[in-house]
């Protein structure tokens, strides 16, 4: 990393009180709590500062030497402590100051637990890139992480052969949450997991994984220690893991609400050419940027989950739990400058449909039959929103307010939302500025639960799902045809 060095922590701990930053010196109080005997970490410090322009927005990453606790069965590692995710500075230099009563900046700090190698003398410096990419990624986007969130990473976090390739998010099982003069603080751990780890997670939920990797030595033990050399999974250490997981999917559904992801509809019910098509609002011109009422619909449908896209970072859509915690300036996850801007309710009819097609690429195909089966048969909804413009589309419950399809019409396009709904179901789709609602009947949801449970990541693509009956069709197709601005 060019703008980053590793950098003895000595200045900044025997600096005088009353100059030295008050944030800084909260977590710094923190650390020293723990590790007594470190008062001069290794650190790796940005050399240009975020707020002077730098790329990198943690200002310092602290790593200490923790001897484990053996009585625990925790073997010796590597504690990576960040500071800048949470105000350090109180002057508004970078994140903006509300009062005490609130987060502290984004509300949280990031760590990260390093199986600690026979004969390493100095902790390896990668996992600050990772949580420079992570910090990165909630500057950009001001979504927020929290406990239980996973991200998908699809590369080995050390640029080696690993099989830890992706994380999970948890609370620090050492460094308690704080408050500073600036607001409150919470400590994150970084957890690496395999594919397979990932996936139980996004089926199920992530704590009920970080449950069982707890339980398990070598996977991670009570504080979920990262070993980057483990090549078996948890299910391949303990195949009995997966009747767990499979229970608590029919018992619990899944936690993923909702991914970023290559996705598309149409509407089979009129000709292409037909200016009211939604392909002719958004091709060759700017899309309509929607009002303030469909703008607050689609956050509130859209802050929970898991982004899927073609870039390295994949983290989750903030939880609204944890929205109102934020100071007022931040956006909320999914709102943009595009959909800021007002466009004349009047102008947004609803209109019934007769046929559609919908239009996944083969990762955000994958996951639905997670949708059907631990979203949609528990009543909850699921959001896919397109990375490649103003398209989401959204299974809800039926009990969601504002649904516009019922089962007189059960196709309907309304402003920015294609919704599918039947007695469990609802589906909100988002094409610029047009919306489809699809009426399914609990029977039907079986039924392409059924048709689609043989989906993969191996399938030789294009793969497609026609229902003529109910004149819907589903199409997984390769991600060069979501690049195409034509798609």
């Amino acid at each position: 990393m060019d703008e980053m060095r590793p950098s003895s922590g000595a200045a900044a701990h025997l600096g005088l009180a009353s100059i030295f930053p008050p944030g800084l010196q909260a977590i710094y109080g923190e650390c020293r709590r723990l590790y007594p005997d470190q008062a001069n970490p290794l650190q790796v410090t940005a050399i240009v500062k975020y707020w002077l322009g730098g790329p990198d927005p943690l200002d310092y990453i602290s790593m200490y030497r923790n001897l484990g606790c053996p009585g625990q069965d925790v073997p010796e590692h590597w504690h990576y402590v960040s500071l800048g995710l949470s105000d350090l500075y109180g002057d508004n230099r970078v994140h903006e100051f509300t009062g005490q009563e609130g987060p502290s900046g984004f509300g949280f700090e990031l760590t990260f637990r390093l199986k600690r190698e026979a004969g390493e003398t100095a902790p390896p410096t990668w996992p600050a890139e990772l949580m420079q990419g992570l910090a990165r990624y909630v500057f950009q986007s001001e979504n927020t992480f929290c406990s239980g969130d996973h991200i998908s990473w699809h590369s080995p976090l050390d640029n080696s052969e690993s099989r830890i390739q992706h994380m999970l998010l948890t609370e620090d099982p050492q460094m308690q949450p704080m408050q500073t003069p600036f607001g409150h603080i919470s400590f994150l751990q970084i957890v690496g997991v395999c594919t397979e780890e990932l996936q139980a997670a996004q089926q199920w939920n992530g704590q009920g994984i970080l449950d069982l990797l707890r339980g398990v030595h070598i996977a991670g033990g009570p504080w979920l220690i990262t070993d980057m050399r483990r090549g078996e999974t948890i299910f391949d250490i303990d195949p009995h893991l997966q009747e767990r997981v499979d229970k608590g999917i029919e018992t619990d559904g899944s936690n993923l609400s909702g991914v970023s992801a290559k996705c598309a509809w149409d509407d089979l019910s009129r000709p292409p050419e037909d200016e009211d098509d939604s392909r002719s609002i958004c091709i060759g011109s700017q899309p309509r940027r929607l009002s303030d009422k469909d703008t607050e619909q689609i956050r509130e449908a859209l802050r929970k989950g898991l982004e899927i896209n073609s870039k390295s970072v994949l983290p989750p859509i903030s939880s609204q739990k944890h929205s109102h915690d934020r100071p007022q300036s931040r956006k909320d996850s999914l709102e943009s400058e595009s959909s800021a801007a007002i466009v004349p309710h009047e102008l947004v009819r609803t209109r019934q449909l007769e046929s559609v097609h919908l239009k996944f690429n083969q990762e955000s195909g994958t996951l639905l039959p997670l949708c059907l089966r631990g979203r949609l048969l528990h009543g909850r909804h699921f959001t896919y929103k397109s990375i490649n413009g103003d398209t989401a589309i959204t299974f809800v419950s039926t009990g969601v307010e504002g649904a516009f399809a019922t089962e007189e019409h059960p196709y309907a396009a309304h402003g920015p939302w294609l919704q599918v709904t039947d007695m469990q179901t609802l589906l909100h789709h988002k094409k610029c500025s047009v919306s489809f609602h699809i009426l399914l009947t609990e029977e039907f949801v079986e039924q392409m639960l059924a048709d689609v449970q043989d989906l993969s990541t191996r399938d030789v693509l294009p793969k497609e799902y026609s229902w003529p009956d109910k004149k819907i069709k589903i199409s997984v197709l390769p991600d060069t045809v979501f690049d195409s601005p034509l798609q």
